[in-house]
Parts: structure tokens; sequence; C-alpha cells
């Protein structure tokens, strides 16, 4: 299961926030808003609002334990919006 969020995630070829394309060498990382992935220039825009602290504090202690349920891996679903990734083809 985690291999299917992975790839679908890592491998997505547009910005969720801009819509601007990503190519598969291209950093991009997950919104803590939505979960989906986004640029690194939306991922700096993302850490300017004034609430990013807090929804990142309160997304990641939620997303450990939905992930625990869903996945058995909240280390990678969960980090993958802090530190940024590109896609692994094959």
């Amino acid at each position: 299961m985690a291999q299917t969020w992975e790839k679908g995630l890592s491998c997505a070829v547009s910005c969720a926030a801009c819509n601007g394309a990503l190519a598969p060498d291209e950093k991009r990382i997950l919104s803590v808003y939505d979960h989906r992935p986004i640029c690194m220039a939306c991922k700096e825009e993302e850490q300017g609002r004034p609430d990013y602290e807090a929804v990142s504090r309160e997304m990641l202690g939620q997303c450990m334990i939905d992930t625990e349920v869903m996945y058995g891996d909240p280390g990678g679903y969960c980090f993958y919006h802090f530190y940024p990734f590109t896609c692994k083809s094959g």
C-alpha cells in the first residue's frame, strides 16, 4: 500500500497550489494544509502563513495516528510534509 501513495504523490506532474509543472527530478513537498504535493516556491509561501506553525504541529500529530493505521509507515508519509523529495521511477 505504501508504494501506491508514494508513487502517486512523489510523481505528481504539477503543483497542487499553483498548477506549475513538476519535472520528475524537481523537488516537491507535501502541503501541511491539504497533504497534496506542491513546489518548493509554494512551500515557502505556505511557511510564511501566520498559522503555519500551529497547523504543522496539529497535522503531524494527526498524520502519525492516521498513517499508523492506514500505511504502517507514519514516518515515510508524514515527514514528506517537511523534507523535499523527487519522483522515484521504476
